[in-house]
């Protein structure tokens, strides 16, 4: 039976030391580490990260704010208001929560966030950063993947890595700090041939393709770890992940569960980011 990454455990002590890195900077300099976040319209699940992101910065000892617009709110609206909130003093961090409705255009809108406040670190010149591995910060859930494997002992050098899903968000900067850390990528897809062959031959394997029960047993090495970043719903309505967690459990050394697993280490990373823009504002990068 696998080994059960603890998520919640991992993001408890991590939360801890940014908290008191936050605490440090207030008391030395009076900056409180802010962060600014911008929802449009009403999407639940939206609704419930930003909730989760604003209860989690008042834990840290953050400043939060958060911005809501209505569904309808125009594109240059919504840029001015960014306008806005980047010349406010007490933000550090920036991030429009995704997806947007379809008047506005995303990447506008990450263009129009400053890169020393992109906390989400998709603007392209953080991108950049991320591909010749000098970053300022790294994108929340892959990040939060690396921080679970190096807690856990899990050696990435060497290793064969498998990453499913080539998104902006999570599959191209995961191949990314995988390889940084010097494992053998291969990125796999929807138009990938012998997908389980390619899988069967991996030491670690991120699932990210958002379809409940993807990854299968027969899938699945024996003595693979296996990450799963999938937030899905069963038939039941339960939540879910990318994999068949009990079966493929059976085969793994170490795997991640859904929910408990890589989406609460998420918000995390999204705090250590936060307060690394608050450091260097204060001149402590």
């Amino acid at each position: 039976m696998a080994h059960i990454i603890d998520g919640k455990k991992i993001a408890a002590a991590t939360r801890a030391e940014i908290a008191e890195r936050a605490k440090k900077l207030t008391e030395e300099t009076g900056i409180v580490p802010g962060l600014a976040v911008v929802i449009v319209g009403e999407d639940p699940a939206s609704k419930v990260y930003v909730r989760n992101k604003k209860k989690a910065c008042e834990e840290a000892g953050f400043y939060s704010r958060v911005i809501e617009l209505s569904e309808d709110t125009p594109e240059a609206e919504l840029l001015s208001r960014l306008e806005e909130i980047k010349a406010d003093p007490k933000i550090h961090g920036i991030l429009v929560q995704l997806p947007l409705p379809p008047q506005i255009d995303p990447d506008k809108v990450i263009a129009a966030i400053p890169p020393e406040k992109d906390v989400d670190a998709f603007h392209p010149e953080n991108v950049g950063h991320i591909m010749i591995g000098d970053y300022r910060f790294l994108p929340c859930t892959p990040a939060g993947v690396m921080k679970m494997l190096e807690t856990e002992g899990i050696e990435v050098r060497g290793k064969n890595c498998v990453v499913i899903g080539r998104s902006n968000i999570v599959g191209k900067p995961m191949a990314m700090l995988l390889m940084h850390a010097d494992g053998t990528v291969t990125i796999c897809h929807s138009k990938t041939k012998n997908l389980a062959e390619i899988t069967r031959r991996a030491d670690i394997l991120v699932s990210s393709v958002g379809k409940a029960g993807f990854v299968t047993a027969d899938m699945v090495g024996e003595g693979a770890v296996v990450i799963d970043v999938g937030m899905n719903r069963n038939a039941e309505g339960k939540l879910c992940g990318d994999v068949d967690f009990a079966a493929v459990s059976e085969k793994a050394s170490a795997i991640t569960p859904v929910p408990g697993g890589v989406g609460v280490m998420t918000i995390t990373m999204l705090l250590e980011n936060t307060v690394r823009a608050a450091e260097a504002a204060a001149g402590r990068a």
